[in-house]
């Protein structure tokens, strides 16, 4: 896609990945409705792109949230892009996680996702070329203790963006997934950073992930996946999973020491 013609709606707009790659797109030449839940994150992005910004603050967890973006897409003109960004952590061990906690991670990061694609997907096939961008994770395609509800949603993103793919092959419309490793952003707690310094897991700077994401949307590339050794395990894991159970069980001495230490 040439970002030049970029007509894209920015779901989690106003995070650290999110507002990477707004400013990365809209210096670009591309025109973005940045979709977030807190208004002067928007408001500061907007400022400094006149004319290339409109923005729209909703939660996507609420039918009026979904309602609200789809309303402002059409009114933006059309789409030909759509980023699903936002996302909610989930680290903690699943046997002390609440119920309510679990819906609102899987409404967080599966159910709005489907049902804003779904509402955008007409709009999308209005325009000559288009693209859904998903953005997973590592733990969508690696199961990883710590991370049982959280790895859930992300195996359904990847599950959705393949099939969703197969579904849309003789469309003008293209489905994209991108899968980054972990990040620094603030929607970790301070207990993940230090779990991840002690394992000797490498985090990625917000910045480095949305060229990733950004470069996925120019080559319109099926699939990506960032970081290294992570690339290789998510396909050993695919092959020889048992090899990764006898690599993983070493770390839970200290992934349930920091989980505790999260609760």
């Amino acid at each position: 896609m040439k970002l030049d013609a970029c007509r894209a709606v920015v779901t989690g707009a106003g995070g650290g990945i999110g507002r990477q790659l707004v400013e990365r797109m809209c210096r670009a030449g591309a025109r973005v409705l940045l979709v977030g839940r807190r208004p002067e994150l928007l408001d500061e992005i907007a400022a400094m792109y006149p004319g290339r910004v409109e923005r729209v603050c909703a939660d996507l967890n609420e039918t009026a949230g979904r309602d609200a973006v789809l309303a402002a897409a059409c009114a933006f003109g059309g789409i030909n892009c759509l980023i699903n960004g936002a996302g909610a952590g989930g680290f903690g061990l699943f046997e002390e996680q609440d119920d309510d906690a679990i819906a609102s991670l899987v409404e967080t990061n599966v159910t709005s996702v489907l049902q804003l694609t779904r509402r955008l997907l007409p709009l999308l096939r209005e325009a000559d070329a288009a693209v859904v961008l998903n953005v997973g994770s590592t733990l969508g395609s690696i199961g990883y203790p710590g991370y049982a509800a959280y790895c859930a949603t992300k195996f359904a993103l990847r599950g959705f963006s393949e099939a969703l793919r197969r579904e849309l092959a003789d469309t003008r419309v293209k489905v994209v997934y991108v899968a980054p490793r972990a990040t620094r952003t603030t929607m970790n707690p301070q207990a993940v950073e230090a779990m991840n310094r002690d394992l000797g897991v490498a985090m990625d700077p917000p910045g480095r992930v949305a060229a990733a994401v950004l470069m996925a949307l120019l080559r319109e590339r099926e699939e990506t996946y960032l970081g290294w050794p992570e690339r290789l395990f998510v396909r050993i894991n695919g092959l020889l999973p048992r090899c990764v159970d006898r690599s993983l069980r070493k770390h839970l001495p200290v992934v349930r020491r920091f989980a505790r230490e999260a609760n």
